[in-house]
């Protein structure tokens, strides 16, 4: 193959498949979340549970075998934040996290996913380390607020460790972003 011919990959692969499961299960999560009793809270952790490993799990695949497309950069920040943002509404909506934790991250996630939207066509700025802790961070406070039975103050200080890494990422984010764009405008000559 020459240097400048292009693999094409079908949208349609395993990896853009796991991204589509992961967002057809946070309506069933959200279901199960809601209803009374400790085997429906097991039930939705067990669902956020699969649905945080195809996040994982679908990455990997698309960067391991060339699986990478244009879907599958714009479906897969949609469904990571529709999962995590479910989850912290309606954990605030149940009165089991305050507003003003999930707001600030709902914020920063659904700003930083319009941002990458505006910059998809002139570059792609590549997840942080940051980035990465801050999503471990993230499903793990919530894992720990969908366990029965988690002590309050651990909870917490997770939560709150997740909550200073979103918005420190995410001013991070913009400060990339605008030097970018400051980047770009250099190369056009502008």
């Amino acid at each position: 193959m020459k240097r400048d011919e292009r693999r094409v990959v079908s949208p349609w692969n395993i990896a853009n498949v796991l991204t589509v499961l992961r967002l057809a299960l946070v309506p069933f999560f959200v279901f199960c979340l809601f209803l009374p009793g400790t085997g429906w809270r097991v039930a939705a952790l067990a669902v956020f549970a699969v649905a945080s490993i195809t996040d994982h799990l679908d990455g990997e695949l698309a960067r391991r075998y060339g699986l990478i497309t244009d879907f599958g950069k714009i479906a897969d920040p949609i469904a990571d934040k529709a999962l995590t943002g479910a989850a912290l509404v309606s954990l605030s909506i149940l009165n089991e996290l305050p507003w003003w934790v999930t707001i600030p991250i709902l914020a920063r996630e659904i700003g930083v996913t319009v941002l990458r939207l505006v910059l998809l066509r002139r570059a792609v700025i590549p997840a942080s380390y940051g980035g990465k802790v801050k999503t471990v961070l993230q499903i793990a406070a919530i894992v720990l607020y969908l366990l029965p039975g988690v002590p309050g103050p651990l909870r917490w200080v997770v939560m709150g460790a997740a909550l200073v890494v979103t918005v420190a990422t995410g001013v991070d984010y913009v400060i990339r972003a605008v030097r970018l764009r400051k980047v770009a405008k250099q190369v056009r000559g502008e």
